[in-house]
């Protein structure tokens, strides 16, 4: 009898050892016993760390205790949430989040006052945190395949901010705050529900790069022909029917496009009116000329 109690205590001893916590599987794997800081890659202007697929469903908790961490890639993993820990690696410079399930970012992101550069393209997200724009020295920032329909007004502040794609979203207008980014030469607002380009699109001065393809815009704005330093300007698929008579004025296109990596005038699949789908045949030098002549006789 005593044996037989004895076998059985240890047979409930062993069963709670298999249900005790594990580490998972994809940790388990990282670390192999060996120091988080071994995972960190030393160059020669970072200090970085990449959990690239890793199959991870949550952030590592030994990822919080390496504040040397300036280049952090996160990306293509199965992560649904980033903790507020994340505001303890203050010196990040470059942070990618891209591929993951987020349905929302901490507010301890204003806390990375180094950020320079963000990616949180391919999530869930539906609002963007107001505390982002705490991140001054932030330059890149990539919002695209996502739900969002506004940013915070407070967005602003991101004076340093060159390299904004908000693509494949839901944005009905362009937010207002977009037009303070004076130093913005990247803008991607491809694939949204925008029916129209504001007159304030003017006030980007050092815009190169603008792409609004693939929307509902039905005309653009005079205003747009004073943006003299672009290069690239994608309006595809859209419901265009005129084009405004001082497009000429944006001498920095080079042509008609239609490679989408190409610099130029994009302005295929809309509903022009004729003669202007004749007119464009003819190149970029024809249309501009066409436009010219045309504002000359009115």
């Amino acid at each position: 009898m005593g044996l037989e109690h004895s076998k059985n205590e240890r047979q409930r001893s062993m069963g709670f050892l298999r249900k005790g916590p594990k580490l998972p599987a994809w940790e388990d794997a990282l670390l192999s016993g060996k120091e988080p800081k071994s995972l960190l890659k030393r160059g020669l202007r970072y200090v970085s760390l990449s959990l690239i697929m890793k199959g991870m469903t949550s952030t590592p908790d030994f990822l919080w205790g390496l504040p040397e961490v300036q280049k952090l890639n996160l990306s293509r993993n199965q992560l649904v949430a980033i903790p507020p820990s994340l505001g303890k690696l203050d010196r990040l410079v470059v942070l990618n989040l891209g591929g993951n399930c987020l349905k929302c970012l901490p507010k301890e992101i204003g806390l990375l006052r180094s950020l320079k550069v963000l990616f949180v393209n391919m999530n869930c997200l539906t609002e963007v945190p107001a505390e982002l724009s705490l991140c001054r020295k932030l330059e890149v920032l990539s919002l695209s395949h996502n739900c969002v329909s506004q940013l915070p007004l407070s967005f602003a502040d991101l004076s340093n901010l060159r390299k904004l794609n908000l693509s494949n979203n839901r944005f009905m207008q362009i937010p207002l705050c977009i037009f303070a980014l004076r130093s913005l030469d990247f803008l991607h607002l491809g694939s949204n529900r925008l029916e129209n380009i504001a007159e304030s699109i003017q006030y980007l001065v050092n815009l190169q790069i603008l792409i609004v393809e693939n929307n509902n815009v039905r005309s653009l704005p005079r205003s747009l022909c004073f943006l003299t330093t672009l290069e690239l300007l994608n309006v595809d698929y859209n419901a265009i029917q005129a084009l405004p008579d001082d497009l000429y004025l944006l001498r920095r296109l080079p042509r008609i496009a239609w490679n989408p990596m190409d610099k130029g005038l994009h302005i295929a699949h809309n509903p022009l009116s004729r003669p202007l789908p004749e007119v464009i045949e003819g190149g970029l030098d024809v249309l501009f000329n066409y436009l010219r002549e045309k504002k000359e006789h009115h």
